[in-house]
């Protein structure tokens, strides 16, 4: 989520009362001063830009929508559509509740089994912060820990709320083998970088806080290697990706400073290649190996730049691979019209893309919805939500199955909800499932009773279960009908 904020005092408030913390580790000693460019203070690398590619795509049409099986309540119209009341109850298809809980969601869900064997999710409970904490029961504040040992009964165990995990904005991010939970401090534009990291890996339940620390310039959106051992923070609004070396994640620093535009980034299973979502546009691969092989005086190298017809504000790129070949699923947030320079008509949505060559990239499908059609979508903007230049009919955030040979894509799309893909033909995507949450009326949607699904989803593969949070009402386990569910 990008935005501007209104009221120009209140981000540099923030970050001057950010600046003026000291720098505190775990065991409340107090950190070194001269962490690298910890505070914003000096340069960084300027990778020199490969040119914007845009090769031949197919055509944009919309992804083919679910055939909803017994049981099912479907969507009234058109794919994706929600006028306003139809959702009152919910809509479903092929999706069944398992839980719900909390009461208000962000941008991560995330799923992490530690060493004993014991289940959690993770989720950030606020898209605006400090708009959730008018909820007084105290349930949307900082990072929700939750016991998924019974996901029918999720039971909240613990509430992260360093500053960093107050308002993560779009970075929190986990590292699977490591077992590390860490965010930076984010706004809808950008933030001081201000980053805090917990270990998870003994007993998820209870996450132990390691370090909170100013390592980042500033900060939006994030990476992790997945060997994890460097948190990657963006700043989104401003040329800056910090690379945080968490090897002891007691001691971050700053490794690596770029003067590169990003929103999500990801990285390849090596960690030799970053896959940037630049806002302005369009998709970078940067080779960052020298960063990951902690050489003396790192040097970025950017490999390739790759936009499409639709691009409106790209989000994240994650990388995967198929029968040996890599590609990327990218996915873009809102419409063209969102920067108040382009068509609010144009929504750039997902696509799957070939980096099999990865100088000469390629789009080869796309996961759109019916009403993300440019008619479409502006016959829909009377309805709930649809005003809002940051709500609406749109992608957000799309997760995948596993990242070898994955078959499910699960995808927010905001007021449209949870929307479930199958990608075993990856050049012929189709949705198999969706769930719209029953819409009601909160601050979060500006009292519009419609669906803010913003959120990164988790998928649990084995029990055909997909783990995610809507702005305005919680974290919902649904379980997909093993009719849909596609064989590996």
């Amino acid at each position: 989520m990008r935005g501007t904020w209104r009221g120009g005092a209140a981000p540099i408030l923030v970050i001057a009362f950010v600046m003026a913390l000291p720098i505190i580790n775990a065991s409340g000693a107090f950190g070194p001063l001269n962490d690298l460019l910890a505070l914003g203070q000096a340069g960084g690398q300027t990778p020199a830009k490969a040119p914007i590619q845009q090769p031949p795509e197919p055509p944009q049409d919309a992804t083919p929508r679910a055939v909803c099986g017994p049981g099912s309540k479907p969507e009234p119209g058109i794919q994706g559509r929600v006028p306003a009341g139809s959702a009152a109850s919910g809509l479903h298809c092929n999706a069944d509740l398992v839980a719900h809980q909390g009461t208000s969601g962000g941008f991560k869900v995330w799923r992490y089994v530690d060493t004993h064997g014991r289940e959690c999710a993770f989720y950030d409970t606020a898209l605006l912060y400090p708009v959730n904490a008018l909820k007084l029961d105290g349930t949307s504040q900082g990072v929700a820990v939750l016991d998924m040992s019974d996901p029918v009964h999720p039971r909240q165990t613990a509430t992260l709320t360093e500053l960093p995990m107050l308002s993560p904005h779009e970075s929190l991010n986990l590292n699977a083998k490591r077992g590390l939970l860490a965010a930076v401090l984010g706004n809808p534009s950008t933030n001081a970088g201000l980053v805090s990291i917990y270990d998870v890996h003994e007993d998820c339940r209870h996450p132990v806080l390691q370090s909170t620390r100013p390592v980042a310039r500033l900060g939006h959106e994030s990476g992790f290697s997945p060997d994890g051992k460097t948190f990657w923070a963006t700043g989104t609004a401003l040329q800056s990706i910090t690379a945080v070396d968490v090897t002891d994640p007691k001691q971050p620093h700053a490794v690596w400073q770029g003067d590169v535009t990003s929103h999500g980034m990801s990285l390849s299973a090596d960690g030799n290649r970053a896959y940037i979502a630049d806002p302005g546009g369009n998709m970078a691969i940067l080779d960052v190996s020298e960063i990951q092989a902690r050489k003396p005086d790192p040097q970025a190298r950017e490999v390739s730049r790759l936009t499409w017809k639709s691009a409106s504000i790209p989000q994240n790129a994650v990388p995967f691979s198929d029968h040996g070949k890599p590609y990327v699923l990218e996915f873009d947030e809102y419409t063209q019209g969102t920067t108040s320079v382009g068509n609010r008509d144009v929504v750039g949505a997902g696509r799957i893309i070939d980096i099999g060559d990865e100088k000469a990239p390629r789009v080869i499908s796309n996961l759109r919805l019916q009403v993300n059609q440019p008619a479409d979508h502006a016959a829909a903007s009377g309805d709930p939500g649809a005003l809002s230049p940051v709500q609406g009919y749109a992608a957000h955030y799309c997760s995948l199955d596993r990242e070898t040979d994955p078959t499910i894509a699960a995808c927010s799309f905001i007021a449209s909800g949870l929307r479930v893909f199958d990608i075993t033909d990856l050049e012929h995507p189709k949705e198999i499932a969706y769930y719209v949450a029953p819409t009601q009326p909160r601050a979060e949607n500006g009292l519009m009773a419609s669906d803010f699904a913003m959120s990164k989803p988790a998928i649990v593969p084995a029990r055909h279960e997909v783990w995610y949070s809507d702005g305005a009402t919680g974290f919902y386990v649904l379980r997909i009908s093993p009719e849909v569910w596609p064989s590996p």
